[in-house]
């Protein structure tokens, strides 16, 4: 079936002001047409443009028989025949061009080319998403075929050698990346194009036998010149290359070596907005997109990139400074740069493009309305900011072309006349000025309004009278500012924020930080107002201040979002770890932002891939060892931000601090093997993997526990050196192996350290080496190994290395553990040891929920003896947390069911505050202060610190007599 016509599928909207005149002008041109061409709707669309646009009107008058091909044609046919034709100039024009006649035929494409989209467009066929496209993609074809026959030319003169004469742009190193709307496929009607040229110097030198440098520079000015320039024909594209690095000092091509060092060194955040929508339009391909991609990590930041809102609404003030426009009007407003208009619409999608785009790779398209689809999606804007910013952009792109199509004229400005602004608003499809008015101020209205919320909120405090470093003593209305934000001792908070203006904090003293400061001050105190102590948080902030070399980048990104605000200050007031954190690594906060903040995935595969992604490829070892403190501090600042909030409780929170270690194990494990076999080779059927055991094992960790490990290592006997460079006998390969994993995770480099490793649960603790052989592990555990040990293979599982060694390893373990054993003898063993533990460690108080009579140690022992005992006939009992093993117990009639539920929920309350109390005190085991005392009574649902230390009392005592019970009456029966 045959495609509609376009002038079958005419539904133009404009109306006519001068209908009269118009009727003359169209009959001038009406022998051209054949009988019933012009139908009513065509003949509609051609009085509009006989009314209201002289450029368009001329066009038409130039060439009828144009006009009728055009419309007798299907518009998207049309088009791409259109831009085929252009694209194919540069190819026609033979080995030595004529680029006189390669600039008519590029002249007379193009005005054809801009009748059919003002026809398509007028006529209501096209949408501005099929319009903006179609200029953009003529524009392409518009370059390419320029710089073929400027290439053509240089190899005509001998200037110019490429690898395939044939096609002489493929392989050339001549890099032609189109930005703003032509990179983004955006282009208006009679817009300028951004380009900017760069050439791999590699390849241009094998193509130019020599410096490419003036042969390129030559073709960029030529570009100019080919399609700029004004003929008798018109002009095809005016071009603009001040979006090139420092454009006042620089040539107008140059070297993508030269390109990278100046973006990484001086590269500005409205560079990095400009480099959003960079896409390579002609000469070779492919280098234009490695180089984009190599450019990439200057584009986008590993982090959330706040401070890059201010800094580009500064730009944005800076163009009203400039040129006005900074409010909003209909006569003479510009819709492109001011109040309401486009660039604000882009500037909205760009700016939140820079700051997530790093973290969130969808985020990095080109186009406007697609990535406004992409903030929805991904959570950072509402369905309703989506909705009304498409149709405002819509709408404003839109008049953008109507204003264009009068006189091919490159503005965005609104007449200022009545006649004029009239004419405009009938070729624009309204019925009158009033109505188009009306829908003007009301969608600039929507986008000022959507603009103002990310770059002008204002701070309600932001007036209030909050005066420091002005003088020796605090104004009386200061004071009483800080009493109503919550704080105690107001002369102590002046005096601690008088320090900060006062430049005692070095990290303060520069100018960005304090600037910022100044800005932000209000909202920071309000919100430090509102947690549980604002004195000890202001006190904990200056303490962060003290510590930290600068802070500028902090500020910034506290500054540019009230939620982290809010967090930050609750962190500062209740989670001391958390808040050194992010004292030592700000961006930690972005993970708070995130969508998946509120949401999180216990999965192991995606915690892994995850934290493979933080650490991404590194360029050196110790750049691995960096990134892995990063992302391990990241993951479990997250974590701990989580359980602060609310969204895990303590116990998914110990189990997704262990997938994190995992994770780090894991990782450290493969890098340093691969590291190691650079020097040493691999072992012939060697294999090795990593037993966790304690709160590791039993994933229990908490957010400073140890990590309890043994490296465990199995080989042929008969083969047993190593094959690389420097072979190593299988045991001493091994050994130093572990003994490189070890220090991965315990090295402290310049971003801190990952864990504290202890080894002294492998056979023989500390008088044995590292790594331990599976056989000589079996056969220790088997013949020489105390109850104790066993008792903690209760907790053991496999966290990194040979998948199949690591099954062999648990197989062997539950072997071990399902060795009949006398119950009696297992319950006087474990207590022989509880009471060594009790003489050589003791413990530091009643808050020492570890070591403390009635406490965790002594509930893990129990139900480690429980599963030592009864291994034989409950083997699924290995690996179970102590909560579980004792409502299993009682369930196989091993406890009495009062019993097992009272010691289950005693462990789960302890283990909680456990978790809780290395979130927020810095001593965990000893005695809280009121404020740590109170978060952690709030987290628990008790409702004061007395009231906590009471049920710290009576679970510790309770667990105590039902031990002693279980000890005098319960007997537990051997295995057969």
């Amino acid at each position: 079936m045959p495609t509609a016509s376009l002038r079958d599928t005419l539904h133009p909207r404009l109306r006519v002001a001068d209908r009269d005149t118009a009727e003359a002008r169209l009959a001038e041109i009406a022998p051209a047409f054949a009988a019933g061409f012009l139908t009513p709707a065509c003949r509609d669309l051609l009085l509009g443009l006989a009314d209201h646009s002289p450029f368009l009107w001329q066009t038409c008058r130039r060439a009828p028989e144009r006009l009728v091909a055009l419309l007798d044609q299907p518009p998207d046919a049309a088009s791409r025949d259109i831009i085929a034709r252009q694209r194919a100039v540069g190819a026609a024009c033979g080995a030595n061009p004529d680029l006189a006649a390669v600039g008519r035929q590029l002249r007379v494409n193009r005005e054809t080319h801009a009748l059919l989209v003002a026809l398509a467009d007028l006529g209501g066929c096209w949408d501005v998403a099929a319009v903006t496209r179609a200029l953009s993609d003529f524009a392409d074809a518009s370059v390419s075929a320029a710089t073929e026959a400027l290439l053509r030319q240089g190899m005509a003169a001998g200037r110019f050698r490429p690898p395939d004469p044939e096609a002489p742009q493929a392989g050339s190193g001549l890099i032609v990346l189109g930005l703003g709307k032509h990179g983004g496929q955006e282009l208006n009607y009679s817009s300028d194009i951004d380009l900017v040229v760069f050439y791999e110097t590699t390849a241009a030198s094998a193509a130019t036998g020599g410096d490419p440098k003036p042969f390129f520079v030559k073709l960029a000015q030529g570009l100019v010149k080919l399609l700029s320039d004004r003929t008798p024909e018109g002009y095809v594209h005016r071009i603009d290359y001040r979006l090139r690095p420092d454009p006042g000092s620089t040539a107008v091509a140059l070297s993508t070596g030269f390109a990278f060092d100046y973006y990484q060194t001086l590269g500005q955040n409205w560079e990095r907005a400009a480099f959003i929508k960079a896409r390579p339009v002609a000469g070779d391909i492919p280098a234009g997109a490695a180089f984009l991609a190599e450019l990439a990590p200057f584009i986008w930041r590993r982090h959330f990139d706040f401070p890059a809102i201010a800094e580009i609404h500064a730009l944005k003030r800076q163009i009203h400074m400039v040129r006005g426009h900074e409010t909003i009007a209909v006569a003479g407003h510009d819709i492109k740069i001011g109040r309401g208009g486009i660039r604000e619409i882009e500037f909205f999608v760009q700016t939140q493009q820079l700051v997530f785009g790093g973290r969130k790779p969808a985020l990095r398209g080109r186009s406007t309305v697609a990535m406004l689809d992409g903030l929805a999606a991904a959570g950072w804007i509402d369905g309703r900011a989506r909705d009304e910013l498409t149709e405002a952009y819509g709408f404003l792109r839109t008049l953008e072309h109507r204003i264009q199509m009068v006189r091919d004229e490159q503005t965005q400005r609104l007449p200022t006349g009545t006649e004029a602004l009239t004419g405009l608003a009938l070729f624009a499809g309204f019925p009158d000025l009033a109505a188009f008015e009306a829908a003007f101020l009301h969608q600039a209205g929507r986008v000022q309004a959507h603009y103002a919320l990310l770059f002008e909120a204002e701070d309600p405090d932001a007036e209030v009278g909050l005066v420091f470093g002005a003088g020796e003593t605090p104004e009386p209305e200061t004071l009483a500012r800080l009493a109503a934000f919550g704080f105690r001792e107001p002369e102590r908070a002046w005096e601690t924020v008088q320090g900060w203006h006062r430049g005692r904090r070095p990290a303060l003293r520069t100018a960005r930080a304090r600037e910022i400061l100044a800005e932000m001050l209000p909202a920071l105190l309000r919100a430090l107002g509102g947690t549980a102590d604002p004195d000890a948080a202001l006190l904990a902030l200056d303490r962060a201040f003290a510590r930290m070399p600068a802070v500028a980048e902090l500020l910034a990104i506290l500054r540019a979002h009230e939620r982290l605000r809010l967090l930050f200050a609750d962190i500062l007031g209740t989670a001391p770890r958390l808040a050194d954190t992010v004292g030592l690594s700000p961006h930690v906060l972005d993970t708070v932002l995130d969508p998946d903040f509120v949401a999180p995935n216990p999965d192991p595969d995606a915690v892994r891939a995850q934290y493979r992604a933080l650490v991404s490829q590194p360029a050196s070892h110790e750049e691995f060892l960096d990134r892995c403190r990063d992302a391990t501090r990241q993951m479990n600042f997250v974590t701990g931000a989580r359980l602060l909030s609310g969204i895990l409780t303590p116990r998914q929170a110990g189990e997704a601090y262990a997938v994190v270690a995992d994770a780090t194990v894991a990782l450290s494990l493969e890098a340093e093997a691969a590291r190691f076999a650079q020097d040493h080779g691999a072992v012939p059927q060697g294999r090795c993997c990593v037993l966790a055991l304690g709160r590791l094992g039993s994933r229990q960790l908490s957010a400073d526990s140890d990590l309890d490990l043994v490296f465990l290592y199995d080989f042929d006997p008969a083969d047993r050196t190593s094959d690389g460079r420097r072979p190593l006998d299988a045991v001493v390969a091994y050994n130093r192996l572990a003994q490189r994993l070890t220090a991965a995770l315990t090295t402290a480099t310049r971003r801190g350290r990952l864990y504290a490793v202890d080894l002294r649960l492998r056979p023989y603790g500390s008088h044995s080496p590292p790594a331990v052989q599976v056989s000589g592990f079996a056969t220790y555990h088997r013949e020489a190994a105390e109850p104790w040990e066993h008792m903690a293979l209760a907790r053991a599982r496999i966290v990194a290395g040979d998948a199949t060694l690591g099954a062999a390893v648990m197989a062997e373990i539950a072997a071990i553990l399902s060795r009949p054993r006398a119950p009696a003898t297992v319950c006087a063993e474990a207590g022989a040891m509880r009471a060594l533990v009790a003489r050589e460690r003791g413990h530091a108080g009643p808050y020492d929920l570890k070591l403390a009579p009635g406490a965790l140690f002594d509930l893990d022992f129990l139900a480690q003896a429980i599963v030592l005992s009864h291994a034989c006939d409950w083997p699924d009992g290995i690996g179970l947390g102590a909560e579980a093993i004792f409502r299993g117990a009682a369930a196989r009639g091993l406890l009495p069911d009062a019993a097992a539920e009272a010691l289950a929920e005693t462990y789960g309350f302890l283990d909680a505050v456990y978790q809780w109390q290395r979130l927020v005190m810095a001593d965990p085991a000893g005695a809280p202060s009121e404020t740590a005392a109170r978060q952690i009574a709030k987290a628990l649902g008790l409702p004061d610190a007395r009231s906590l230390a009471a049920e710290l009392r009576r679970h510790r005592r309770r667990s105590q007599a039902l031990m002693a019970r279980i000890r005098r009456s319960v007997r537990l029966p051997a295995c057969p």
